[in-house]
């Protein structure tokens, strides 16, 4: 079983290097549109809380990835609020997986 904390994707697996890809240019280099598999997403911001978030598609999944809220109550955010670099991965209303700081944890 993983230990809480420790990333849990081989950083081989596809959806994982598209994962953190797709949080690279959003999070690091704080890109309007991320290319992924020769396709170009645009990224949006949330409603009232003015997160970034993009819908994507790799290896035909469509996900959909979103900034982490600082202002909650997980660990994720209290990770945020100490200055990580945190986006969630969903896929039909599902969380399967945040990358923080480059490294991916899936669900």
């Amino acid at each position: 079983m993983e230990q809480e904390g420790e990333p849990s994707a081989s950083p081989a697996d596809p959806v994982s290097k598209a994962l953190v890809s797709v949080w690279r240019q959003v999070m690091v280099e704080d890109k309007t549109e991320v290319e992924l598999e020769g396709r170009t997403y645009r990224v949006t911001k949330t409603g009232s809380k003015r997160l970034r978030q993009v819908v994507f598609a790799v290896l035909g999944r469509e996900l959909r990835g979103i900034e982490q809220n600082p202002r909650t109550t997980s660990r994720w955010a209290q990770m945020a609020r100490r200055g990580a670099q945190i986006m969630q991965f969903m896929e039909n209303r599902h969380y399967v997986a945040n990358v923080a700081d480059g490294k991916v944890f899936l669900y």
